[in-house]
């Protein structure tokens, strides 16, 4: 029978692949923007910086952004260090999809790709063009420069599929990523992320499994997030391979507007192994990207159902305005 083997959790936004000197790229549109989720509050700009007094100019300085992404960089060197000693049989990847493949006219709140490639393709310089300042630059972070294409683990992913639909969770199936407008898209960064700087290109064979974290309006709700990881954790373990599985999260935490205390305070949560606390997540507190944290409440549950303990779990609030916008990271391990 297949075991969990061990669990990872890592942010992959762009400020993660930027140099702290090109965050500010990002900031102009922070401070143009007429929606700031924090706390279940929208706010424009004016309003959040009123919200947030005093604000952050001691955490914007040069020096501050250099210290905080030279300690996201040994986080990340740190669990890519993890994988190569763990070498597992198969990875598990749960994260989302922003509106990358999946468009209005197909929105799943939960699929496994069970396609035997996972195609990791460039942009091209045409859309490169059409995104907003700081992105583009960041995209090496995800893809490299000629592509890639990772072996996807099909025989686990369909036993993935049954075991869930057993356990009476309806998922979708895909056995290849969809183009969207006609255009080849490969997976997307959230995936990408992890498969570029942790398993560093070199992954053993994988599922990418999507969760709905934010697009409207069938995101899978916090409880729901938490039953999911149980499940999926049975479903793993109950695969007749004689393998060794990771399970890893790709997102979060907290951003575009950063709250250090409800991170912390979900964090915390997740190193007490209290899935009430859990539970009692606000849905409202995951609008934004910060929607992203349901990918991690299914993996903590995950890991909870395999006996597995937080062992890393490191923290690095990145700001990149006054008013606190900027992306919070976390990079943490079970085992």
């Amino acid at each position: 029978m297949a075991k969990i083997a061990f669990g990872m959790g890592s942010s992959h936004g762009p400020m993660l692949s930027t140099p702290p000197d090109m965050w500010h790229l990002r900031a102009g549109a922070d401070r143009n923007s007429p929606r700031h989720f924090f706390r279940g509050k929208v706010y424009d700009y004016p309003g959040l910086m009123a919200a947030r007094l005093p604000g952050f100019a001691g955490q914007i300085t040069p020096a501050e952004r250099q210290k905080r992404y030279d300690a996201c960089q040994r986080s990340l060197d740190a669990l890519a260090a993890k994988f190569r000693e763990m070498r597992p049989d198969a990875v598990v990847i749960i994260g989302n999809d922003q509106r990358e493949i999946y468009r209005d006219d197909n929105t799943p709140a939960l699929l496994v790709y069970t396609g035997s490639q996972i195609e990791n393709v460039p942009l091209s310089e045409e859309q490169k063009a059409k995104y907003p300042p700081g992105i583009a630059v960041a995209a090496e972070g995800h893809c490299p420069p000629g592509g890639a294409v990772y072996a996807g683990g099909s025989g686990l992913a369909v036993h993935l599929v049954q075991s869930l639909m057993d356990q009476e969770f309806d998922v979708s199936e895909a056995s290849q990523l969809p183009k969207p407008d006609g255009q080849v898209h490969g997976i997307p960064h959230a995936f990408g992320f992890l498969y570029r700087r942790i398993m560093e290109d070199n992954p053993p064979p994988s599922v990418p499994v999507f969760i709905n974290a934010g697009v409207p309006n069938n995101q899978p709700r916090v409880r729901r997030c938490l039953k999911f990881g149980r499940a999926l954790a049975r479903a793993i373990q109950d695969w007749k391979e004689d393998a060794r599985v990771a399970v890893f999260a790709s997102g979060g935490l907290t951003h575009f507007v950063v709250d250090e205390e409800f991170d912390q305070r979900v964090l915390q949560a997740m190193r007490d192994r209290d899935e009430a606390a859990l539970e009692a997540t606000p849905e409202d507190h995951l609008l934004g990207n910060t929607c992203e944290m349901r990918n991690w409440l299914a993996l903590s549950a995950a890991m909870n159902a395999a006996g597995k303990k937080i062992t890393m779990a490191d923290y690095v609030a990145c700001y990149r305005t006054e008013a606190g916008t900027g992306n919070a990271m976390g990079f943490v391990c079970w085992q």
